[in-house]
């Protein structure tokens, strides 16, 4: 295929975001349903929560891999700073999804209180652990980092657990709980879901108030992100999206129409990602040490040989990956109920 006078790094800009949101999406859910885990007693109620997501968390997580490997071939020297930089965190981050998914697979294997409610614990904790770790990045990166000439940058754990970081870590947490009781509300019938149908509405309030907290201390502290909003008004439509849609919420699940305020929630996060990467562009990593140091969507980009040929790739394989997600979930639609086959 030939794309000779297309702006390859900002479609790969995109690209990657759209990867990135993606995994956002589709592990949030999973990521919330864990946060929430702990708040139902009963085993079936517990099983029934793991098996909601059971068919498809571990497909889900992909998006992340795939996400992953679009900024290594795209953006290599974005990957490496932030790989390098984030060291502790990003181990941290690999071991909680890796623990989650053992206590996932490991909660059913016997029967005994004190093992599953071992595992429940973990679940629960890895989950949180890794939306706070997750918007712990994502913050710091807002922020910026110490970048210096040679692309590189070190910080330690203790660095990167700064108030603003640590603000959006909690933001990404309370959203990713208001996804997940969401989708739990799709998948759940009789008294279960009467009982999420009250998680619901306490996570959209921690959410909002966590956002709206977040927002005044971003307007306030990281008055760069605001610049492309005060350029451009027209932009300022997609935060009215992410408005509505999280005001569309609580009346969608009113009514009883569960998708709808899945999809409410769906559009809720593509907005807020959509929000991060217009206030982030064009630059992908923000020195603070000189803006002659900033990783930008120019300076960080592979080769225009190497961007065409993996969009090349990409055309080819997306629709691939949409049709199989498409339909493991079309397969796994509908309510849970436990047989001899659940977790």
């Amino acid at each position: 295929m030939d794309f000779t006078g297309l702006d390859l790094p900002f479609i790969w800009f995109i690209l990657v975001g759209t990867l990135l949101t993606g995994y956002a999406i589709l592990d949030g859910f999973d990521l919330g349903v864990g946060a929430l885990h702990l708040l139902t007693d009963t085993d079936d109620e517990r099983r029934i929560m793991l098996n909601a997501i059971g068919p498809v968390w571990d497909g889900n997580e992909v998006w992340l891999v795939t996400g992953g490997g679009a900024l290594f071939a795209a953006f290599p020297a974005v990957y490496a700073a932030v790989f390098s930089g984030f060291y502790v965190a990003v181990m941290l981050l690999l071991a909680l999804l890796i623990f989650r998914a053992v206590a996932i697979e490991f909660r059913s294997k016997q029967p005994g209180r004190a093992w599953r409610r071992a595992w429940d614990a973990a679940f629960s904790a890895a989950s949180i652990g890794i939306a706070l770790l997750m918007g712990v990045t994502l913050g710091n990166i807002i922020a910026g980092v110490p970048v210096g000439p040679e692309r590189d940058f070190t910080l330690p754990l203790t660095a990167l657990l700064n108030p603003y970081a640590l603000l959006v870590g909690v933001t990404t947490v309370a959203l990713f709980m208001m996804h997940g009781a969401i989708y739990l509300v799709m998948k759940t019938e009789g008294e279960m879901q009467r009982r999420v149908r009250g998680w619901v509405n306490n996570a959209i309030i921690f959410f909002v108030i966590a956002y709206v907290t977040t927002t005044m201390a971003t307007l306030l502290y990281m008055p760069h992100m605001g610049e492309p909003f005060k350029e451009r008004p027209a932009l300022f439509a997609i935060a009215l999206t992410g408005m509505l849609a999280i005001a569309n919420i609580p009346r969608e699940v009113h009514h009883g129409r569960e998708f709808r305020a899945f999809l409410s929630s769906v559009a809720s996060i593509a907005s807020l990602m959509a929000l991060f990467a217009v206030g982030m562009y064009p630059n992908l990593v923000m020195s603070t040490l000189s803006p002659a140091y900033h990783l930008t969507v120019r300076n960080a980009a592979s080769s225009p040989t190497t961007l065409s040929v993996m969009l090349t790739v990409a055309v080819i394989g997306i629709p691939f990956v949409l049709a199989y997600t498409v339909a493991i979930y079309w397969i796994f639609r509908g309510k849970v109920r436990l047989d001899s086959a659940s977790y």
